[in-house]
Parts: C-alpha cells; sequence; structure tokens
C-alpha cells in the first residue's frame, strides 16, 4: 500500500488543521483551478464562493487550462482574469473538504470563525484507462483521470 504524506511541512502545527481527500473523479487541471480560487480565504468566505460556483451566480477564473474558454462577466474585475468556468462538480467535493477541515479544526478546538486557508494543493490520482473501439479496426483510448486535493488551514489573530 502507497503511503500519504502532504506536500508541506509546517514548524507548528498546534494551530493548524489538515484534511485530505483521495481519488476525486474530477480532471486535477480543473481541481487546480479551484485551488488557487480559494487560496488565501477565509473558510466561511471558501465556502460562500463554491456555493455560489455550484449555484451558476460566480465563475472560477481559469488561468492555467484556459484554452478556447469563455469570458464571464464581472469576472476581471474581482480577479483581473476575463476567463473562467463553473466548475460544479469539482467545487461540490472542495465544498466537502472545507467541512471535513473545518471539523478537523474543531476536534483540536481551534476558533472556527479565524481559520484561513494557507495550503491547497490538487494532485493526480488514478487513472482508469478505457478502449473505445473505432471505424476500421482501430480503438481510441478513454481515460478517466483523478485527483487527490489536500488543504492546511491555520488560526489567525
Amino acid at each position: 500500500m502507497p503511503r500519504w504524506k502532504y506536500s508541506v511541512k509546517l514548524r507548528d502545527e498546534s494551530r493548524i488543521a489538515k484534511a485530505m481527500i483521495w481519488d476525486v473523479p474530477v480532471h486535477p487541471k480543473i481541481m487546480r483551478e479551484v485551488a488557487e480560487a480559494i487560496k488565501g480565504m477565509r473558510v466561511d468566505q471558501a465556502k460562500k464562493f463554491l456555493r455560489r460556483v455550484i449555484e451558476l451566480k460566480e465563475p472560477v477564473p481559469f488561468r492555467r487550462a484556459h484554452g478556447k474558454q469563455a469570458h464571464r462577466r464581472g469576472l476581471a474585475d474581482k480577479w483581473g482574469w476575463p476567463i473562467g468556468r463553473y466548475p460544479v462538480k469539482a467545487a461540490k467535493y472542495m465544498l466537502k473538504l472545507l467541512d471535513n477541515v473545518e471539523n478537523n479544526a474543531a476536534q483540536k478546538q481551534l476558533d472556527i470563525e479565524r481559520l484561513k486557508i494557507i495550503h491547497v494543493a490538487a494532485h493526480k490520482g488514478l487513472v482508469l484507462k478505457r478502449w473505445m473501439p473505432r471505424a476500421y479496426g482501430r480503438a481510441t483510448p478513454k481515460n478517466r483521470v483523478h485527483s487527490h486535493v489536500e488543504i492546511i488551514v491555520e488560526e489567525v489573530g
């Protein structure tokens, strides 16, 4: 069995809480964009932002994986980047992860109102490889890429 660990090491772990979710059925490119959007936010702000993404009211800026993506109204005013999408599935899994890290912080007796996201990262996970038969005896690969997401929050003063 593989051993899992976080990609950052912090000295004082008494004021932080961590959470990780494995094998999310969302491509890491999309999870990366959602992770970059909520990095540095307070947990309650990030949860409100992700709920608005799920309701299709606020888009997530796509900075790296933005080929042939539409511009969204008001996105450049807030984020300084006009290209974005509404990754509903990724936002649902990230919201679940934020609930998990909030519960972990409550277990460590941290103040939930003062939690700030200091680290969030998405890594490539399991790839399910399948083949789709095509004409003339050919086949096309159909890959299903999964993600691993980790988050670390800190109690700020």
